[in-house]
């Protein structure tokens, strides 16, 4: 049988490079063990004081606009969210392709501007709810631009046996801000008006921005999205995300999750308002109590998990969220409805947590941001669509019978876990492995060239062949996750014993991405599970096949079985 025309053959395996050494096991650790590592210190705390002037800012601009609707009201966090929606997959290819420090740098300077601007028209009356909404929207697109590029950094900070303490770290953060913020917020608000907490707002990132300004971040954590076009890294991303089950079953939990937790957040400052009579002051003290709650969590969080296991975390969160939004669509007694939060806050950093640490997990550092942009994506953009949702049809149904209706879906989406939990990840291993062997071309291909055919082939003995198929699939979503097109696995009719694996790569750069970047431990392990099914002394062998119909690639060379030809 004749090579493919531009091809080169080589033996995959026989030089492969040792891969690095499994990640130490999870042991019994504190809760606050990555508050250790310095920068992730100084950067929680700093970023703690941010995200109470967030709450503040969030708790004013809700109240500026309570006397104008529920739909209105509910808007805010759309326009906070939204941007999410459009940013966050260019966002996540920034964050892959340029230095994170400096990504984060620039999503602090712009928030600054807008809530400065904020501030400045508040103090002189000029804030009108469409500008409002606006500079709000624009905050969010800071924000947007920093989550991938946040999250991404957590593993470059903290050991990743702690990625699962540090996500809850995270999320402690935001209820403890959550537990201070509003109810900070409402009084400012209530003593000396709306612009004094954007003031204090814009302040709240010049912590942050000296933090990343002061920390010089390793050269071993540079970009890995190279030299990628935007369209081609985004296709990357979500090529990995879609061939990867284990995230795409955390996107789905997240999916099943949001639209009746967005309830709560969309809904609280109208049963504050409307239902319970209360002032800014009181509606801070309600967002106080979930704060409040999920600090008190944060505690008995570990334990829960112990008890529970992740998917057992994530149907008692749901249920839990779920009660609470009866009690407030039912009880109109203020003292009553903020013990009700309580449980509210510590459902929401269950969920949110375990959540976010199985994302993390799942996520090699070369398409971690992107991977992050989807998962946010989903996250945050999926309450911007369904807050003023929720506004219209409190405006139509009545608030009660919304919440009552959010709380149906979350109880839904518990019943769910069963069905569709989320996968294990143990033997999930992330961390890259430079395995392959650099292919012994007779030529160098552009990195433009292409597309690249890759095929192998094995010598499988007839009582492997199912389970050799069997383990293949594995090694095929791999293909597919770290650049492969279109992949395939076929038999040879006139030697039964002879499978051919054959997938396609858009170019040659993509190829040695895979070969040097993009495989992970995991994969490599794939990989051996596969190659344990040879025949005894035989190996894969490799072609490289470049497109023919674009002109001549390789120099013309005699028959002579030099590289460029091959007889099996």
């Amino acid at each position: 049988m004749l090579a493919p025309a531009h091809a080169t053959t080589h033996p995959v395996w026989t030089h492969m490079k040792s891969a690095p050494s499994p990640p130490a096991p999870a042991e019994a650790d504190s809760p606050w063990a990555p508050l250790a590592a310095r920068v992730f210190r100084a950067l929680w705390i700093a970023q703690l004081v941010s995200n109470i002037g967030s709450w503040m800012q969030t708790v004013g601009a809700q109240w500026l606009l309570v006397g104008d609707g529920a739909a209105l009201v509910t808007l805010v966090q759309t326009a906070a969210s939204l941007p999410v929606v459009l940013l966050a997959l260019p966002a996540g290819v920034i964050a892959d392709r340029f230095d994170r420090r400096s990504v984060l740098l620039a999503a602090q300077f712009a928030m600054l501007v807008a809530s400065g601007a904020l501030a400045v028209l508040a103090f002189t009356d000029a804030l009108s709810p469409t500008v409002l909404l606006v500079l709000t929207f624009f905050l969010g697109c800071g924000a947007a631009l920093m989550g991938p590029a946040w999250q991404a950094i957590q593993p470059e900070l903290v050991e990743r046996r702690r990625l699962g303490q540090a996500a809850a770290l995270g999320a402690v953060n935001m209820n403890v801000a959550r537990a201070v913020g509003p109810a900070l917020g409402g009084a400012v608000v209530a003593a000396a008006g709306a612009g004094w907490v954007f003031a204090f707002n814009a302040a709240s990132y010049l912590g942050i921005m000296a933090v990343l300004l002061v920390w010089r971040r390793p050269p071993m954590a540079a970009a890995t999205a190279g030299n990628e076009r935007l369209l081609a890294a985004l296709h990357a991303g979500r090529r990995y995300v879609w061939n990867a089950p284990g995230v795409r079953r955390v996107l789905l939990r997240t999916l099943l999750f949001v639209p009746g937790g967005a309830a709560l957040w969309a809904l609280l400052p109208l049963t504050a308002s409307r239902s319970l009579g209360l002032g800014s002051g009181g509606y801070g003290l309600l967002l106080a109590a979930v704060g409040t709650g999920a600090v008190a969590g944060a505690f008995a969080l570990p334990h829960v998990r112990r008890v529970l296991g992740g998917n057992g975390t994530l149907a008692a969160g749901a249920v839990a969220f779920a009660g609470v939004l009866a009690v407030l669509a039912t009880v109109r007694a203020p003292w009553v409805v903020t013990a009700a939060l309580l449980p509210a806050g510590l459902a929401w950093i269950a969920v949110l947590s375990t959540l976010n640490a199985a994302v993390l997990t799942r996520l090699p550092g070369w398409v971690r941001a992107r991977g992050l942009a989807v998962y946010l994506l989903v996250f945050q953009g999926g309450q911007a669509l369904v807050a003023p949702l929720w506004g219209v049809l409190a405006d139509w149904l009545g608030i009660s019978c919304c919440l009552l209706i959010a709380g149906a879906v979350l109880l839904l989406g518990a019943a769910t876990v069963r069905r569709w939990p989320l996968l294990d990840a143990e033997g999930i291993n992330p961390s890259p492995s430079d395995h392959w062997p650099v292919p012994p071309l007779v030529f160098e291909p552009g990195e433009a060239d292409g597309p690249v055919l890759v095929s192998v082939v094995y010598r499988i003995p007839a009582g492997n062949r199912a389970e050799f198929t069997a383990r293949m699939h594995r090694v095929g979503r791999s293909r597919r996750r770290t650049g492969a097109l279109s992949w395939g696995l076929y038999q040879d009719g006139n030697a039964p014993e002879r499978f051919v694996e054959s997938y396609l790569v858009a170019s040659w750069a993509e190829h040695l991405a895979q070969h040097h970047v993009r495989l992970t431990a995991t994969d490599r392990r794939h990989e051996e599970q596969a190659r344990e099914l040879l025949m005894p002394g035989t190996l894969p062998e490799v072609v490289h096949a470049f497109d023919a119909t674009s002109g001549p690639a390789v120099p013309h060379q005699a028959d002579t079985g030099a590289p460029g030809s091959d007889s099996w």
